[in-house]
């Protein structure tokens, strides 16, 4: 199979399975931030990419885990054609390099130091507030109010020495 061919059957599959896995993710309290798929020999990989409001723990991961393996059993989606024969599946949290690209994302980092491009210009400061126009961030000491139309994709920086106390 072509590698365009392999990327068009990939990403066919990922929106078959956030079809069917949105709602089901949605009912169990969270947030389906990605899927993907990918070819592993015979087996197909499929990560599942979920958040929340106050983050995910473990005990989250069980049952979002759980549900998802139900539902692609259920579905039979080795069968449909949309995983190629058996899979793997992972569940997991995004990590610190995912973009902010959602208002969603941008009120859990309430308090994180984070890097943007906003109106033609790139800002690095500590998000404030989020609000239905946008967002707010103090840089160096003066708030910024950015519209959603204005931000770019953001970016969480790792802080090692932050100052205790400092919300």
């Amino acid at each position: 199979m072509s590698s365009a061919k392999a990327g068009a059957s990939a990403a066919q599959a990922r929106e078959k399975l956030i079809v069917l896995l949105d709602p089901l993710v949605v009912d169990a309290g969270y947030d389906l931030e990605d899927v993907t798929v990918t070819a592993a020999g015979r087996r197909s990989v499929v990560r599942v990419i979920v958040d929340a409001d106050g983050g995910i723990d473990l005990d989250a991961i069980a049952l979002v885990s759980r549900v998802v393996s139900d539902a692609l059993d259920t579905a039979d989606v080795a069968q449909s054609g949309v995983l190629a024969g058996s899979y793997v599946l992972e569940v997991s949290s995004p990590g610190v390099d995912r973009p902010l690209a959602e208002p969603r994302h941008w009120r859990r980092a309430r308090g994180r130091l984070v890097s943007v491009p906003a109106g033609g210009q790139a800002l690095t400061g500590r998000v404030v507030a989020t609000s239905d126009s946008g967002v707010t961030l103090d840089v160096g000491g003066a708030e910024h109010a950015v519209a959603w139309s204005d931000l770019g994709p953001g970016r969480v920086q790792v802080e090692f020495n932050r100052v205790e106390g400092d919300d």
